[in-house]
Order: C-alpha cells, then structure tokens, then sequence
C-alpha cells in the first residue's frame, strides 16, 4: 500500500511538471495574440522624440507598480530615466536605442509596461515580479533620437564607447548596470531591412547574438545562459515568422557594450529588429518585441529554459546582406550598340522630413551584373524586355496641370519627367508617379533608378523612383517620385 501511495504521488509531481511544460507555450501564445489590448497608440511612427518617451514615463511614474528615477542626462541635457518593477532576487536590466534611429524595441517597452500594470494575467504577473526585479532604460540616446541619427551628439556611436566612456549616456549605462550587478542584460537594436537569413529570400526580421566576451569566443556559466534564453525566444518566434530569425555575427569586440557587459558578469542577449514585407514603420516587429522579450521575462522567472540545447542556438542562420527592395533580372541592356543581360538590385533610401516626423524615398541602383545569389522584398524576371531610358515631357505645366494629367498614358510614351513652373523650395517628392523637374532639366546618360521595361517595342513597365509600376493597370500605387530642381 505504501508502495502504491508512492506511485501516486510520484505520478501527480508528473503529472504537474507535464501540465507545467505544456502550459508555458500557451502563456507565450496569449501574449502575442493579446498585443492590441496594450499597444500604446501614439508611437506608430519610427520618428519618436524624446519629449514623448518622458512623458509617457512621468504617467508610468504614479502609478504604485513603477519606480521611476532620472539616472543621467545627454549631452544636450535630456533626462536618462530607469523604471523599475517588481521585488524579485534576479535583477534584468533591459536598455534601448543606444542608437538614435532605432526605436522598434523602445515603443515596444511601453507596450510592455501597459502590459505590466494591466488587469490580466494576474497570477502570472505576480509569479514574475515575485521573481524578478525588472529595470529599463528607454532611449539612452535622446541626441540622436532628436534627430533620428545613429550616432549621439558628440558624433560618436555610444556602442563602441565602453572602454573610454567619454559620452555621459555611456557613462550612464556603465554605472546601472554596475549598480545593479544585472543577472540579465537586453540590449535593444534595429539592423538594416536588408539583411536576410542566410542563404534565404527571407528577410531576418529579428536577429539574435549572446556576445563573446572574449576573442576565443568561450562559453562560461554566464554567455551560456544568454545562449539558452536566445534558443527559448528562437523557439517562440518560429511560430510567428519561420526561416525569419537571424544570428549575428560573434566576432569578439573589445569596445563594445554588449562584449562587455557579457564579460562583467551579466548574461546578455542583443536583440536586432531587421525588416518584414510591407512594414516600413515596423510594427509587426514591434508587435514582435513585445511578444518575444515577455517570452524572455516569464521565462526567467520559470527558470525551465536552463534545460535549452546551447546547440541550438548554432541552427539559427546566420546574417547575411544579399537582400535588396527591388530586384529586377535578366534584363537587355543596350550599351554603344552591344547587348548584355543584366540583373538590378534597387534601394529605396528614406530621406528625413524633420519637421513632419516622416521621410521620402530617394532609391539607387546599388548593384547590377549576375545577382544570382541576392535576393528582393520585390522581384521581377525582366527576360525578354529591354530598357528603355526615360525622356522629359516637352511641355511646360503647373502643378495643377500635373495633377490632372493622365500620368499612365504618359509613362506608357516614355515620359517620366515634366518640367513644373514654381516648383518652390520646400517639397521634395511629388505624390505622382512621375518626377516633376525645374525647366530646362536633361535626363543623363547612366543608368539610375528611373527608366522603362519594353518588349516588342511597348513599353509595358515603368520603374520610377525605384518601384515597379504595371503600366496595364487602372490605378498605378507608388509611394513618392521626387522634385528635382
């Protein structure tokens, strides 16, 4: 009898752990798919200024959940805040948009926050701040937020100044995370959209790195666990974007934050938000920030992600560079009366309207030649058509009349250019898909981002400003052409 009792009770521990187990990927689930209850609606833009960011925090501030303190100030003088929660033994220090234009993860912290002080998911909640201490550090480079720049306003990249320490929002950083002695550390970055996963068309939407603290690249106790809670956050996202998970390269560098802070004794995860089809403001990745670093907290304080296959972490692709926003192949190209075949990789590079908080598209050809191995968000197999090179209108209008004019009949003749009385000083793109040109402008010789695809002598396609346009369409959709004076 005794026996038998034994075996229940063993079943039952079983039976717990089992139920444990298969409840933690359903809390990852319902998080994700609760985003829109706590999405902060006023940070939609990537263009978000530190005035916002310190508001926002001020309301966080009063509420009994948060401990809000001022922990530094920029070069220029904007306030450095830490909001803390919870009262648990394991201290996570989590800080973002140490670079000035990358802001995915910051927007997705407030999201978070409102998670955090929401109704819901009580029990959950209480185990977490039971467990862990949590402080972040939004915007730790207002300077360059204020003018959407990498760099603060010293000129330096702040993530290359760990050893000297010469700009106070690294001095900063260094000294929380002393004062905390962090058991965690994420640092919050955006990578260019034009990485993608190796050997993939997949854009690496997310890409992961536990950084070297040394050139041997070793593992201790320490990077070991930022590998295992990597592979648990690998593991969330594959359910939400498959083949779209990145990893960096592990290269050891000796004046960068992420190295250090991994060798000064906290596990470190960095975090790079890259780029998803059709989501120039990326707020499915933000979306995915906010799912993927809760994953992290709730799992640390369940502590199961220990168990994870530090292999694992190697099967995630690397990060490769092949991918462009357009890529046209196979294309003739006529050249001092010889034929080549050609393959186009277009860029489309944001220009900044400071006063709007928006931008423009300016795009280049950036390769050509065999890209076999690149790779497009936008792909066209151009065989069989050849180029033609763009002309300006021979008529001189008004912007009004430029409004007017049936542009897709014009494009369809090979005009792409109309010369525009009064263009002003102030707009530099036109919402038209076709440039609107100073008087007297003349078309170049080389081949840019603007010109026709023929066959049989018809023009069937347009690229303007580097997009495609379907010229048999009614409605032809482009984000902007561009005013040249």
């Amino acid at each position: 009898m005794k026996n038998m009792n034994t075996i229940k009770i063993t079943l039952l521990f079983v039976l717990c752990g089992l139920t444990g187990f298969a409840q933690t990927p359903q809390l990852y689930k319902d998080l994700y798919d609760s985003y829109s209850t706590y999405k902060v609606d006023d940070f939609d833009q990537r263009r978000i200024k530190h005035t916002a960011v310190k508001n926002h925090l001020k309301e966080l501030g009063s509420n009994e959940l948060f401990n809000l303190q001022q922990v530094g100030t920029s070069i220029e003088g904007r306030e450095l805040y830490l909001l803390s929660a919870g009262k648990g033994d394991t201290q996570v220090f989590l800080w973002s948009q140490m670079h000035g234009d990358e802001s995915t993860a910051t927007r997705a912290l407030f999201d978070i926050f409102n998670f955090l002080q929401s109704d819901e998911f009580k029990a959950e909640k209480e185990k977490l701040f039971a467990e862990l201490t949590i402080h972040f550090l939004p915007m730790l480079n207002p300077d360059g937020a204020e003018k959407f720049t990498r760099r603060n306003a010293l000129g330096i990249d702040v993530n290359r100044d760990a050893l000297r320490l010469q700009s106070p929002e690294g001095q900063t950083l260094k000294r929380i995370r002393d004062s905390l002695d962090a058991d965690y550390g994420f640092n919050l970055h955006d990578q260019s959209k034009y990485y993608n996963a190796s050997r993939t068309g997949n854009p690496a939407t997310v890409s992961f790195l536990a950084p070297a603290y040394n050139y041997e690249k070793s593992i201790n106790e320490v990077r070991g666990n930022a590998l295992k809670l990597i592979v648990e956050m690998n593991r969330h996202l594959q359910e939400y974007i498959p083949g779209q998970v990145g990893r960096y390269n592990d290269d050891f560098e000796p004046r960068a934050f992420g190295d250090n802070i991994q060798k000064w004794g906290t596990s470190t995860i960095l975090i790079e938000s890259g780029g998803y089809q059709n989501d120039p403001e990326k707020q499915e990745i933000r979306k995915l920030n906010y799912s993927m670093i809760l994953t992290a907290l709730f799992a640390i304080a369940e502590g199961d992600f220990l168990e994870n296959d530090i292999a694992l972490y190697e099967e995630i692709p690397e990060n490769d560079r092949m991918l462009f926003d357009l890529k046209i192949t196979e294309v003739t190209y006529e050249l001092l009366g010889n034929e080549y075949l050609l393959d186009l990789g277009i860029n489309r590079q944001e220009v900044d309207d400071e006063e709007n908080r928006s931008f423009h598209y300016k795009s280049h050809i950036v390769d050509r030649g065999d890209l076999s191995t690149s790779y497009g968000y936008e792909e066209f197999n151009a065989e069989g058509y050849g180029i033609k090179m763009p002309q300006v209108y021979p008529q001189e209008l008004t912007i009004e009349q430029v409004e007017e004019l049936d542009h897709a009949a014009l494009l369809k003749k090979g005009y792409a250019y109309i010369p525009v009385k009064d263009l002003g000083s102030d707009k530099k793109s036109s919402p038209y898909p076709i440039h609107m040109v100073s008087p007297g402008y003349k078309v170049g010789n080389d081949l840019e981002s603007t010109f026709f695809l023929e066959k049989d002598g018809r023009i069937e396609y347009a690229v303007v400003n580097g997009f495609l346009l379907d010229l048999s369409r009614d409605e032809l959709e482009i984000e902007n052409a561009l005013i040249i004076k």
